[in-house]
């Protein structure tokens, strides 16, 4: 494959599954964006350009469509990147990290540099015994087929050092963007009083029936429930509503193009899920002061809500921890944490300088 000696022209290709929303998804058009700006070459690999998300596709990006939203789609990658030649290849999130594998083993030495983030917990107690095992297995083949992993947290990095097995000098800690607000979003349709706020993905990983559960032991029965998102694990959910007779205080309104001002007006934002990363909307309640109530759903929770002041981190199951937490934060005139100003290094520049590395160590 032909290689440029000049970085600020070097083409990074990255890849996605569909654009129908999620964290990893929304993250990557963010960087996308930056790394254009940044007078970058940037190629995005697309099963299904079509979603919630599609309105966030960055101005410059070449698309490159497979249409085909089903994962095993992604698997047409080598001969695209055999086409195009791109300098780096960036893995978005540890559920394409197969598509990498695959990547490397398909195209071998002619390979690009590959860096993959890593972007839920790699230590999954919600898996059975057996499929536990076969997944620390699996991530323990990561250090034959990439090049880099990016960790959004020092815990996150350690934790992919111990369970990759990987050299610390090839893990690097880079936080994702900074979230901006979307000029022409409509706002999210929020309740008129004080409400609890989950966002996130319909999705079994969040367990979203955990907090609409926890709603009829709160001691404010006045208090609403505002959920944002959409998935497949909505029928169930509305259910649940329709059992508990919570009708008229649990609202899902669906995907919300700019979450942001729902935040900022949430009495607490609230993650129940069995496992995460580092969530996008927990730095985004971080930056707008909004009280967190979150399961230690990976080792970067407790980086994020780090003071009892800014929030509460409670078991992945425990119903009681739940409520006690809820009801901490909705006691009357709680105050709510300052908001928090991100002063690091900015990402963009950061990814930029990685991957300048690695297609200068290739080159070299």
């Amino acid at each position: 494959m032909a290689r440029r000696d000049t970085p600020p022209d070097a083409h990074i290709l990255s890849y996605a599954q569909t654009l129908k929303g999620g964290g990893v998804e929304r993250a990557l058009m963010r960087m996308a964006d930056g790394w254009l700006r940044a007078g970058r070459r940037v190629t995005l690999v697309i099963g299904d350009p079509r979603g919630a998300l599609a309105h966030e596709l960055p101005a410059g990006v070449e698309l490159r469509t497979l249409d085909d939203g089903r994962y095993r789609a992604m698997f047409a990658l080598p001969a695209i990147v055999r086409d195009l030649a791109p300098d780096i290849v960036f893995c978005p999130g540890n559920h394409y990290s197969s598509i990498a594998w695959w990547l490397r083993r398909r195209l071998g030495a002619a390979c690009p540099p590959i860096a993959a983030q890593v972007s839920n917990a790699l230590v999954r107690r919600d898996q059975p015994r057996l499929v536990a095992i076969g997944y620390r297995h699996w991530l323990r083949r990561h250090p034959g087929f990439l090049d880099a992993v990016v960790a959004m947290t020092p815990a996150m990095g350690r934790e992919a050092v111990e369970e990759m097995g990987i050299a610390p000098a090839r893990v690097h800690v880079i936080p994702n963007p900074a979230t901006a607000p979307i000029v022409g979003a409509p706002p999210p349709p929020m309740p008129d009083g004080r409400f609890l706020l989950g966002v996130g993905r319909l999705a079994p990983q969040k367990r979203w029936e955990r907090l609409i559960a926890a709603m009829p032991l709160l001691a404010d029965r006045d208090i609403t429930l505002l959920i944002l998102g959409e998935g497949e694990e909505r029928a169930k959910l509305e259910q649940l509503v329709g059992q508990l007779g919570l009708g008229n205080r649990v609202s899902m309104p669906g995907h919300a193009p700019d979450p942001l001002p729902a935040i900022a007006r949430a009495t607490a934002l609230v993650l129940t899920s069995d496992f995460e990363g580092v969530p996008g909307v927990m730095r985004e309640a971080q930056a707008a002061g909004t009280p967190m109530v979150a399961t230690r759903s990976s080792v970067a929770i407790p980086e994020l809500i780090d003071t009892p002041e800014r929030g509460t981190v409670i078991p992945v199951d425990d119903p009681a921890a739940l409520v006690a937490a809820l009801d901490h934060w909705l006691v009357p005139g709680r105050a709510r944490p300052a908001p928090l100003v991100d002063s690091g290094p900015d990402p963009i520049a950061s990814y930029l300088a990685l991957f300048d590395l690695l297609a200068g160590q290739r080159s070299a």
